[in-house]
């Protein structure tokens, strides 16, 4: 018997051999129907030579265990800290049923896209509970499922209010306590499309003479104000009213729908969904019923087969772009179906009072860290928070300190230029990460503890006037998958009304999702990838 060397027997290309469908058959048959001679010529016919690699690829392939080893030494060069950065961005607790049974599930993440409906009707059911959970958290008529980001969902809100409101003006007003990104998102795309954007204090700066407003509740900042007067402001003068907003806080705030909001975005992003070091993530746009016809993205509906049984379906709008394409509101390709099936998988599996019991612990946190700043000395701005809070240290120089002593506790905070430093709190945060701050705020001092300040009953956060009295989640779905085994049930009942790269070849949609490789999955769950904040120190 031959023996083969050790290099031929590694198995370098057999990554390559298993992913990629066409064999050296095929190949040359291709070529020859387009008159060609190898796969080389093909490249340099097809590729501008301005942009032509000359010799082509010289790293050799790897075996997908060496590229696994070597893309972990890679991860573990970042840091995974406590994040307490906040902005739109919060650590969460995917549950291990919707990690192993839908993120790591081939049944759905090669799926996702509902393109077809009759081979859809469990994906179409899993974004009807996300679209269920948002309108209930918003108190809102509609929502679709979903769109890109917060930033995104807010830019959308604005073209949706300046082409359906009825003032005829091109001034937007945004609120200047919206997340920095939303601003700089809003603004970039304001630009091409000739709109201009005033930022500043909706209470002092609003001028009238604009055709909406973007306002951020909670503020990024951390503060809850109440928009009301802001918005009935507004609404006498033609404008319309978008609402950028946390799921979470909706919990126990008032939500924007019940005190006169047009439009609520936000991202759902802490429903399950790791961080990412920033996306994607599932954001949301709900709207009062009149906004129907002209909503972007993606709406699941309820309809009658010719069975007369319930179906789900997408409405016209979302089909608009393979049906009258001039007329389409927005591409619903990339509208992060998977992970929107993921924060809707959260609501069911938590429920109202699963939904409750963290809201109420990540306030009652803030509630402990605030009066423990306080009792130390610390200027905790503001009187109003659900989960943040902006803390004045006076000096740049002392904030400066306080971030180095909270790197080497392996704590991020989000850093302001004048001397503030921001703290957001979350579904991970945990009492003794609250002993962490108290240490390192009390300096030379002596530090409280959480347990201390819990002793004295600290007040909340939330305005008297703000919390939310109307119930949500009341649908059945919401109720009824409580164990894990009922979950995961649930699940496969709903993988299996769908069709997914696991049974057949798909022809429409998830192109992205169906083309990557188990090997090329597995990494996005890793911690050194999942659980970076996007403003994480570049260190």
């Amino acid at each position: 018997m031959a023996r083969d060397g050790l290099e031929a027997l590694a198995a370098r290309d057999s990554f390559v051999g298993r992913h990629i469908g066409p064999g050296d058959d095929d190949i040359a048959h291709m070529l020859d129907a387009v008159g060609l001679t190898s796969l080389e010529e093909l490249i340099e016919k097809t590729v501008p030579p301005a942009i032509l690699k000359p010799g082509g690829l010289t790293d050799a392939p790897m075996p997908e265990a060496d590229a696994l080893d070597r893309l972990a030494r890679m991860a573990a060069k970042n840091t995974v800290a406590r994040s307490m950065i906040g902005m739109g961005y919060y650590a969460c607790l995917t549950p291990p049923v919707i990690l192993r049974n839908v993120l790591e599930n081939p049944g759905w993440y090669t799926a996702y896209t509902p393109y077809q409906a009759e081979i859809s009707q469990g994906r179409m059911e899993a974004l009807m509970n996300y679209q269920q959970a948002v309108m209930d958290l918003t108190a809102m008529d509609m929502a679709n499922a979903s769109l890109l980001d917060e930033g995104t969902a807010a830019a959308e809100a604005m073209t949706l209010m300046q082409r359906a409101g009825k003032h005829k003006g091109r001034t937007i007003f945004v609120d200047a306590d919206c997340h920095p990104q939303t601003v700089a998102v809003i603004e970039t795309r304001a630009a091409p499309l000739g709109l201009t954007v005033q930022v500043g204090d909706p209470f002092d700066d609003f001028d009238a003479d604009v055709f909406g407003l973007v306002l951020q509740y909670p503020g990024s900042g951390g503060g809850v104000p109440d928009f009301a007067p802001v918005v009935e402001k507004a609404h006498a003068a033609g404008a319309l009213v978008t609402v950028a907003t946390d799921l979470l806080s909706l919990v126990l705030l008032t939500p924007p729908g019940e005190w006169g909001a047009d439009i609520v975005v936000g991202s759902a992003q802490r429903f399950g969904v790791p961080m990412g070091f920033g996306g994607p993530h599932a954001a949301f746009m709900a709207a009062r019923d009149q906004f129907k016809r002209t909503l972007p993205g993606r709406l699941i509906g309820v309809s009658i087969d010719v069975h007369g049984k319930p179906a789900y379906r997408m409405a016209l709008q979302t089909r608009e772009q393979h049906i009258r394409r001039e007329k389409a509101t927005s591409n619903i390709c990339t509208a992060q179906v998977l992970l929107a099936n993921i924060a809707g998988m959260y609501a069911v599996y938590h429920g109202p009072e699963g939904l409750k019991t963290i809201a109420r612990r990540v306030h009652r946190l803030t509630a402990v860290l605030a009066a423990g700043l306080k009792a130390q000395g610390a200027a905790v701005l503001g009187d109003s928070f659900f989960d943040t809070l902006t803390v004045d240290l006076g000096d740049p120089a002392v904030a400066d300190a306080i971030h180095s002593a909270t790197v080497e506790r392996s704590i991020n905070l989000r850093r302001h230029a004048d001397g503030r430093i921001g703290i957001s709190l979350d579904e991970t945060t945990r009492p003794s990460d609250l002993n962490d701050l108290f240490e390192i705020f009390a300096g030379d001092g002596a530090p409280v503890t959480a347990t201390e300040i819990e002793a004295r009953n600290p007040p909340a956060g939330l305005p008297q006037g703000l919390v939310r009295e109307s119930d949500f989640l009341t649908h059945p779905v919401f109720h009824v998958h409580r164990s894990e085994t009922g979950m995961m049930r649930y699940l496969k009942r709903l993988e299996d009304k769908d069709l997914a790269l696991n049974r057949a070849m798909i022809p429409l949609g998830s192109c992205t999702m169906k083309l990557n490789a188990a090997a090329e999955m597995m990494p996005i769950t890793w911690p050194a990838f999942g659980d970076l904040h996007p403003f994480a120190p570049a260190d």
